[in-house]
């Protein structure tokens, strides 16, 4: 009985890590057409605790999605995500051009309790179903990326544009927001988009509508700030109408002539005679260069210096200068010399006048001559005024 019971328990254990166990997410998508995979918070939900029901409760966290190629630290070049706001659904979108097999790790991080849940996404590119030599690209100047990735939104967009093509076999091959483009990010206010590019193919011909688009009369409308007459202005919401100047019809129905490849030699040139290397170029004279980069400098610099140095030392104003900063610096050494000791008497520098050595002070000295200063003059009286 004990072996059957713990056969029982260990059977129980594998069961349970079955259905614990998530599988990955396995998904196809054909070669050359618009993929898109949205990633629903709803979903995600159920892996953090509290789940979507608790008592009675429902759940609403914030996510943020986190996406990259594994082993990889980012997508691949054709794959492309986008998510507006943590309460919004993330969108992994872009065309396919290699047949490949790729793998995306998915990281769920909860903006509530910072919890964090990892799953695969499995892409298996197929090969192309159709061929779409016929392909245009549309303008939608009052739509956002992640608006009009969601299936309903491409639907009501698909509707518009199979009235202008007048057929009912379009296929989406590439959608792309304007920023991607170059666009200018668009001011955070109400009414203004960024912009969607939207390419559609088909294998039908190009409508009257879509013809339109190649003629000068279409060019010259444009300059002038018009638009597209007629039946071809088809949108059943406005969101969804279309710049015409801003679309492009693209025609990949006739193959493109290659230039013929260049043949290939015996990789042996043909005799031509001896090799004649070029002259040497001829002697140049560097002595013009020298002086204008050096000695006029360097003349300049000397010029300066004994211009300074006038001024300084021989005019009014420069002796007067000195002079000055020749009475701070002993005022600073008389006031170092007394910041030890305290109650001593005012320094007789603070004095009007004054004579060091014997302490009084003088009449003030009137002169009128222009050339000698003030200062000097009642230092011509004061023989020893200045500090020693």
């Amino acid at each position: 009985m004990a072996d059957w019971a713990s056969w029982g328990l260990i059977l129980t254990v594998c069961v349970a890590c079955i259905l614990v166990v998530k599988t990955d997410i396995k998904v196809n998508t054909p070669m050359g057409q618009l993929f898109v995979f949205e990633l629903q918070r709803e979903i995600f939900q159920n892996d953090f605790e509290p789940f979507l029901h608790h008592y009675g409760k429902v759940y609403n966290d914030p996510m943020l999605f986190k996406c990259n190629k594994q082993a990889f630290p980012d997508l691949p070049g054709w794959l492309r995500f986008t998510q507006r706001h943590p309460y919004d659904n993330g969108f992994l979108y872009g065309t396919p051009l290699v047949q490949e097999k790729t793998i995306i790790e998915i990281t769920v991080i909860n903006k509530r309790s910072y919890d964090t849940f990892r799953d695969r996404l499995i892409i298996r590119i197929d090969p192309p179903e159709k061929r779409l030599p016929y392909q245009a690209e549309f303008f939608i100047p009052l739509r956002e990326i992640e608006k009009v990735l969601p299936s309903a939104v491409q639907e009501e967009i698909r509707q518009d544009l199979k009235r202008i093509w007048k057929t009912d076999q379009l296929t989406f091959v590439n959608i792309t927001s304007a920023l991607d483009r170059g666009g200018r990010v668009p001011l955070p206010l109400a009414g203004h988009f960024e912009g969607v590019y939207v390419k559609v193919g088909s294998d039908q011909r190009f409508s009257e509508c879509l013809l339109r688009l190649q003629t000068a009369e279409h060019k010259r409308q444009c300059e002038a700030g018009g638009r597209v007459p007629g039946n071809c202005a088809v949108c059943s919401y406005p969101s969804n109408c279309v710049t015409w100047c801003n679309s492009t019809l693209i025609d990949v129905s006739s193959p493109v002539a290659f230039s013929p490849a260049p043949t290939m030699g015996p990789g042996i040139l043909d005799a031509e005679g001896v090799y004649d290397p070029p002259e040497s170029p001829p002697p140049r004279d560097f002595l013009p260069d020298y002086i204008v980069t050096v000695i006029v400098p360097l003349v300049l610099a000397i010029i300066l210096c004994l211009l300074l140095s006038y001024i300084m030392c021989c005019r009014r104003e420069g002796v007067i200068q000195l002079y000055h900063h020749h009475t701070i610096h002993g005022n600073t050494t008389e006031l170092r010399s007394m910041a030890a000791g305290r109650g001593v008497p005012p320094p007789l520098s603070t004095r009007s006048m004054f004579n060091a050595r014997t302490g009084e002070t003088a009449p003030p000295f009137q002169t009128d001559s222009p050339s000698i200063p003030l200062i000097l003059a009642q230092q011509e009286i004061n023989t020893d005024t200045l500090p020693r």
